[in-house]
């Protein structure tokens, strides 16, 4: 945590619920957030709702590029379907920083959600892709944005999987997941093997959908 505490974490989808729901957290735990929008006026709005919902100061809001240039490490918490071309407008702030995607590729019909087909194999695949020199990371994808938000919910029961090529990267995202009460991070693997990760999250949605729940996951024997 100490090393933490001398970083920003940016959050791409920063007004998001999943991307608003770790802002918290991490604020909560001490780590500055600077939460990202389209427009600098609605992510502002929402850190001044963090940083009293929160009790901190070390929380703000800028546009995405603002963002983007702003921290140190990135989150990329937005809707797959503006995915690439988001990454490939702040392809220059992102420069040899570490970038953690946790976009779910997913589709929904009335059978329920399923994952989509991915050119480059997965969300993260894609950014690494679009981002050569950023240190990509995939992490974060099976968090309840619900308990996140809900700080009364003292500890979230789940372990985060962080995949990716870059031993420093997956150590300072675990770390991230660490900062989170109740949560763990457990290395998943390198980057390529991110898309059955990314997938799992459609049948997280149905067991949460079947039996009214915000189930997570935990793996034994680590």
């Amino acid at each position: 945590m100490a090393e933490l505490g001398q970083l920003k974490v940016g959050v791409l989808g920063g007004t998001g619920p999943q991307g608003r729901g770790l802002a918290l957290r991490w604020a909560k735990a001490g780590i500055a957030v600077v939460l990202g929008s389209r427009a600098a006026e609605r992510a502002e709005s929402a850190a001044a709702e963090l940083r009293e919902q929160a009790g901190v100061a070390h929380v703000s809001g800028l546009d995405n590029a603002g963002c983007a240039a702003d921290a140190d490490i990135v989150l990329v918490a937005v809707p797959w379907e503006g995915h690439r071309e988001l990454l490939e407008s702040l392809r220059d702030q992102l420069v040899g920083k570490i970038v953690i995607d946790c976009v779910n590729p997913l589709g929904f019909d009335k059978q329920g959600p399923f994952a989509l087909a991915v050119e480059e194999g997965s969300a993260a695949q894609q950014a690494e892709r679009v981002l050569p020199e950023s240190r990509v990371t995939a992490a974060f994808h099976h968090v309840s944005a619900v308990l996140l938000a809900d700080l009364s919910v003292a500890e979230v029961d789940i372990d985060v999987l962080v995949l990716g090529d870059d031993r420093e990267a997956t150590d300072t995202v675990r770390a991230l997941a660490d900062a989170i009460p109740g949560a763990r991070g457990v290395y998943g693997g390198r980057l390529r093997n991110a898309h059955q990760v990314e997938a799992l999250t459609a049948n997280l949605i149905a067991i949460n959908r079947r039996y009214k729940s915000h189930a997570g996951l935990r793996i034994t024997d680590v």
